[in-house]
């Protein structure tokens, strides 16, 4: 990854998709906000504890790095639902209200200048971006997202609703908890057999490798995936971490075309 800064504000970017003129993204780190403990210092969550206040300063700071592009939300719940924001004939889907999100874990759009922000604090968040049909994808993925496969029902949404090839999209999953801090002790009772694979003998899993495979599973080429790497937990001086601390603030994973 690539780590950038803009307006004095830090983020990073994946190198295949920094490549790509026709969007632009970011994984923003923690640091350059407003928010005091324990929410230091750029959280972007409402409904965390944080005065909200200070979580839309934050949310501006970050819409500055893109030049005033509209910054769309989602009220995340750790589901699969999809929802698309359509700028095509016969299109469906809505703009979500900033007052009101509609309630989602992937966002899908053809649409320019509307860039899409999943919230994180372990959860992978997995940028997909389409160059031929022009679609982006962000969503947000824990471990009851990867057990829904909503990677690939997002890759289907992109399929069905923007005619995009899963052979030509380009990916990259963010920071998040690591193979080497994703301890589930009751595994078995949370997650199916299908994925015990990724397991290793102290109960930690690899959901890096999961996202991986689900994405080549549902057609996207393995050479078009760019993994961060980096776990949040372990790397907590940058990047919120739930496990690590519990109360803490959500940072911003964003893609939009420009």
């Amino acid at each position: 990854m690539i780590l950038t800064t803009d307006n004095g504000t830090p983020f990073y970017r994946f190198e295949n998709l920094a490549a790509c003129a026709d969007i632009g993204h970011g994984i923003f780190t923690r640091n350059a906000g407003c928010s005091p403990p324990p929410f230091n210092s750029l959280n972007v969550g409402h409904g965390i504890g944080d005065d909200d206040s200070r979580v839309e300063t934050n949310r501006r700071t970050i819409g500055r790095c893109f030049r005033g592009a509209e910054l769309v939300y989602a009220r995340q719940v750790h589901g699969r639902q999809v929802i698309i924001l359509a700028d095509y004939p016969g299109g469906q889907g809505a703009t979500p209200h900033p007052a009101a999100p509609v309630v989602g874990d992937a966002i899908v759009t053809d649409q320019r200048q509307k860039y899409l922000v999943i919230q994180v604090a372990d959860c992978q968040s997995v940028l997909l971006y389409e160059p031929v049909r022009q679609a982006v994808a962000n969503l947000h993925c824990g471990w009851r997202g990867s057990v829904q496969n909503i990677i690939g029902r997002t890759v289907e949404t992109m399929v069905l609703h923007f005619d995009c090839s899963p052979a030509n999209i380009i990916a990259g999953i963010g920071p998040s908890l690591g193979p080497c801090c994703a301890e589930f002790i009751n595994y078995k009772a949370e997650i199916p057999p299908a994925l015990w694979g990724y397991k290793d003998s102290t109960d930690h899993f690899d959901f890096w490798s999961i996202s991986r495979d689900q994405m080549v599973q549902a057609g996207v080429a393995p050479e078009n995936i760019e993994s961060s790497r980096i776990c949040t937990r372990c790397r907590a001086d940058e990047f919120f971490s739930y496990r690590s601390e519990k109360t803490t603030g959500r940072f911003a994973a964003v893609i939009g075309l420009r």
